[in-house]
C-alpha cells in the first residue's frame, strides 16, 4: 500500500514542481521577449485576446507546456520507485526531481547565452513572424525554450542516477542493519 502511496505522491508532487517551474520559467522569459509571447505563444496555446494581464497569460502558457512534461517525469521516477527501498524512497525522489528541475533551469540559462552568441535570424530556419520587432530577443527566448527541454531529459538521466543510487545506498545499509 505504501509503494501505491509513494506512486501517486511522486506524480502529483512532479506535476506541481513542472508547473510551477513552467509558470516562473514564462514570467522571466516573457520579460526577454513579450513578442514571443503575443506573436507566437498565445496563439499556439489558444490563448484568445482578451482583457486579462499578458504576465497572467504568460503564466498560463508556462503551465500548460510544462505540467504535462512533469507528469511524465513523474511516472518515470514513479515506475522506478517501485523497485526501491518504500520507506526511504518518497523523499529520495522528490530530490532527483528537484534536481531535475534545477538542471533544466541551468541548461535554459545556456539556452539564452547560447542565443545570444551564436543565433541570428538569418542563419535560422525558425518561425518567425514579419512583425517582430525585437528579433534578437524574440530567438534568445526560443533558445531558452528548446535547452530547456534539452535540460529536462539530462536532468531525468541525471536525477533517475541519483534516485537509484541513493536508494540503493540506503537500503544495502538498512538491509545490512537489519538483515531481517
Amino acid at each position: 500500500m505504501l509503494k501505491v502511496k509513494n506512486f501517486i505522491l511522486i506524480i502529483i508532487y512532479s506535476i506541481i514542481i513542472a508547473g510551477v517551474s513552467g509558470i516562473i520559467h514564462d514570467q522571466i522569459t516573457y520579460t526577454i521577449s513579450y513578442e514571443y509571447y503575443w506573436l507566437f505563444k498565445f496563439e499556439q496555446f489558444g490563448i484568445p485576446p482578451s482583457r486579462l494581464n499578458p504576465k497572467i497569460k504568460a503564466a498560463i502558457v508556462g503551465l500548460l507546456a510544462t505540467w504535462w512534461v512533469g507528469l511524465l517525469l513523474g511516472i518515470i521516477y514513479a515506475s522506478i520507485s517501485l523497485f526501491l527501498d518504500k520507506q526511504k524512497v518518497l523523499k529520495v525522489t522528490f530530490k532527483s526531481i528537484f534536481l531535475n528541475i534545477c538542471i533544466t533551469i541551468i541548461f535554459g540559462f545556456f539556452g539564452f547565452l547560447f542565443g545570444n552568441i551564436f543565433l541570428r535570424a538569418e542563419n535560422l530556419n525558425w518561425f518567425i513572424p514579419p512583425q517582430t520587432k525585437n528579433v534578437q530577443d524574440f530567438i534568445n527566448v526560443g533558445s531558452i525554450h528548446n535547452f530547456g527541454y534539452i535540460g529536462s531529459l539530462v536532468g531525468l538521466i541525471i536525477g533517475i542516477n541519483y534516485q537509484i543510487k541513493k536508494s540503493k545506498i540506503r537500503s544495502i545499509t538498512s538491509h545490512l542493519q537489519n538483515p531481517n
